[in-house]
């Protein structure tokens, strides 16, 4: 299946809203959804730290990954953003075409 699942994190609903629009603006993601009220437990730079956060779910095609990747990146705040790609194995045929539909690149 070429269908990919993007999962972020972004520091705020706001961030997560500004970044999901260009990337849907830039025909990278057919649908980003934001959902505010995340807390994250993680470590970095050696300590245990917890914070307020967004999470962005984007759909695109494996075609799109990459590029969707580097403009998340440009656009996010972290120096390091939680980027991960999930593969879609099934899903409702006329979603999926939609989201080929809405990602694909134009000549």
């Amino acid at each position: 299946m070429d269908i990919r699942w993007i999962y972020m994190t972004a520091p705020s609903l706001e961030e997560a809203q500004r970044i999901g629009r260009a990337l849907v603006e830039a025909g990278l993601a057919a649908c980003v959804n934001a959902l505010p009220g995340m807390r994250s437990i993680y470590v970095w730079q050696g300590k245990v730290e917890e914070a307020a956060e967004a999470v962005l779910i984007a759909k695109t095609t494996a075609e799109r990954v990459e590029e969707l990747f580097a403009a998340a990146k440009r656009l996010h705040p972290y120096e390091c953003p939680c980027l991960l790609s999930f593969t879609v194995e099934q899903g409702f045929a006329p979603f999926l075409d939609w989201i080929r539909q809405s990602v694909r690149k134009r000549a």
